[in-house]
């Protein structure tokens, strides 16, 4: 006779509901927390004392401040990976439809400038965190297959001239709007610009693309 697994109680449910608010609570100060102090800066005492649990209740859900930051940095990729795949430019010609996604990584390292730090603070640990991290290992990025389809269908319509890889083209896209948030306050101190100036934005987001575009459809010379 088959078992049927019964459903939790109404009292168990509730505690499971109740962990998993805790456990979202501790991500979102952690996050602020490591993008405001560091790694080496931030400190679990003060991640408790700023939500509604305890340095042992932290512990007992991560296992320690190094996996704490690996969480916080899977979640934080998770963001712009489900943006990744909820991308749907099928629809669109190749110009727009590769315009389009470097609009999707503009809006959100704009809208996300603690992703910003916490990709700076681990890229200071040689990305040690993430070459741990099953789930960071397995994540891949969804964009690069979206680039891959658009750069093939650009090629064969004859919109594309040049031959671009697209982990390439992916780096492209990203430094602009990595650099647009992370050296702000540098670029600003020596310019006088804010790149983040809502003023600006549009103009700053036709620029990327039009930049991307101007790639895919220069003229190449024989390397």
């Amino acid at each position: 006779m088959t078992s049927v697994e019964e459903p939790a109680r109404p009292g168990e449910r509730e505690r499971i509901r109740d962990a998993a608010r805790t456990q979202a609570e501790i991500l979102d100060v952690a996050t602020q927390e490591f993008a405001r102090a560091g790694y080496d800066g931030a400190r679990v005492d003060e991640i408790a004392a700023r939500t509604r649990t305890t340095k042992r209740m932290i512990y007992y859900y991560f296992g320690g401040k190094e996996q704490l930051f690996t969480t916080v940095l899977e979640r934080a990729y998770g963001v712009i990976r489900e943006a990744e795949q909820q991308l749907d430019v099928d629809h669109l010609d190749p110009v727009a439809a590769i315009r389009r996604l470097a609009e999707v990584t503009f809006d959100h390292h704009e809208q996300h400038p603690d992703f910003i730090r916490l990709v700076s603070i681990e890229n200071i640990h040689g990305a040690q965190h993430i070459a741990a991290s099953e789930k960071l290992g397995k994540i891949g990025s969804p964009a690069l297959d979206v680039i891959r389809r658009i750069l093939t269908s650009g090629q064969e319509s004859g919109l594309f001239t040049a031959d671009v890889d697209a982990v390439d083209l992916h780096a492209m896209i990203s430094s602009y709007c990595f650099f647009r948030v992370s050296n702000r306050h540098t670029f600003g101190a020596l310019f006088g610009r804010d790149l983040l100036d809502q003023g600006r934005r549009t103009h700053y987001r036709t620029m990327l693309g039009d930049m991307v575009i101007a790639y895919l459809t220069a003229e190449r010379t024989a390397d």
